[in-house]
């Protein structure tokens, strides 16, 4: 195998694991909105579990995260508006990546 050959396989594979952690920390996000959501709507426990997968299937309906703010913000209704779901959608990012990387 060539050097050329060697890098490419590295570039590949840290794509690869890029692409995985990515999914990965956008789940977990998915996950921590959908239980910050479900206290507001006042869920604990199993219902707030729940709701968090709701949550988390609801980003596989369509590309991009929006289907995910629809979905929080019909369920929430005036107690948060779509730009303050994206918002903590950004701050659960980078809270998502912690985790994951704290975990690894």
């Amino acid at each position: 195998m060539t050097t050329f050959d060697e890098r490419k396989n590295a570039f590949e594979n840290k794509f690869a694991h890029d692409e995985q952690m990515k999914f990965r920390a956008e789940a977990r996000r998915n996950k921590l909105l959908g239980l910050w959501a479900a206290d507001l709507m006042g869920k604990t426990g199993d219902d707030a579990q729940a709701y968090a997968q709701e949550v988390i299937r609801a980003d596989f309906e369509e590309a991009g995260h929006e289907d995910v703010v629809r979905k929080v913000a019909a369920d929430l209704g005036d107690r948060a508006d779509p730009d303050t779901i994206r918002a903590k959608m950004e701050e659960l990012l980078a809270e998502a990546m912690a985790q994951l990387i704290e975990e690894n």
